[in-house]
């Protein structure tokens, strides 16, 4: 909801969310677009993530943005990296991420709001894919740690959550939930994009049946998280997803 009040909206908080509960890294989250979601299976494509290489992004291996390459002390240019593929981490990384219930509904009621010939999911304030260290210290870290945390009496003070709570830390996060939750080990990896180790490899499948233990799953924390909230609480979250729907 922090985010969803600074300034990001509906999509700040459906980001959010989905850190946690598809435990999708950041550039599968940030380089997801309109067309790779499929609203019959509810689920968003990981098959080409976006990438940040020497200032710019990349989906698919094209160039969607670019920025000034860092300068050094000295005022020389910064060494360029070598070339990444435009590809998944490892090729157990591509796959379908299923969405529980009524995170895809938030999901749909977001991409209903993209404008015409807007291909992301997710964009900054200036219309553009999110280049990481932007959103992490004006939006995630604050969200996280608070204004002026140890400062009660400041005009800008706002309590820490989670002081240091990293982005990829919704997905231990995410994991943690499924093992809790009695998952399978094969559709735990399955879902995070890990291969199974040894044998596992050629015995061990996914089956409908898993995939739909991990939804109840998940759709049973996040209704229970919602019914826990302070009325007020609800209320916020409530209205955030109203108001996306008019939109």
């Amino acid at each position: 909801m922090r985010l969803h009040e600074n300034e990001l909206g509906l999509s700040g908080l459906l980001l959010g969310l989905l850190d946690a509960y598809t435990g999708a890294r950041w550039g599968e989250l940030a380089g997801q677009t309109i067309p790779e979601y499929d609203e019959v299976k509810k689920a968003i494509a990981v098959f080409e993530p976006l990438k940040e290489i020497d200032g710019r992004l990349f989906k698919g291996g094209t160039g969607v943005t670019e920025r000034t390459t860092p300068e050094l002390a000295d005022g020389r240019r910064r060494p360029r990296r070598a070339k990444r593929s435009a590809r998944t981490k490892s090729p157990a990384s591509e796959r379908w991420v299923q969405l529980p219930p009524s995170i895809a509904s938030i999901y749909e009621l977001l991409l209903a709001t993209r404008p015409v010939g807007q291909s992301f999911v997710f964009i900054s304030l200036q219309g553009q894919p999110w280049y990481r260290s932007n959103f992490r210290q004006r939006f995630w870290r604050p969200a996280w740690d608070g204004v002026d945390a140890d400062k009660p009496y400041s005009e800008r003070h706002v309590p820490a959550i989670l002081s240091g709570f990293r982005f990829h830390e919704g997905r231990h996060t995410h994991a943690t939930w499924l093992t809790e939750d009695g998952i399978s080990e094969v559709a735990r990896r399955a879902r995070l994009g890990h291969k199974m180790k040894g044998m596992g490899r050629v015995y061990d499948h996914v089956t409908p049946e898993m995939e739909r233990q991990i939804l109840e799953a998940l759709e049973e924390r996040f209704v229970t998280s919602v019914l826990a909230l302070e009325d007020d609480e609800r209320e916020k979250l409530l209205s955030a997803c109203d108001q996306g729907h008019r939109r």
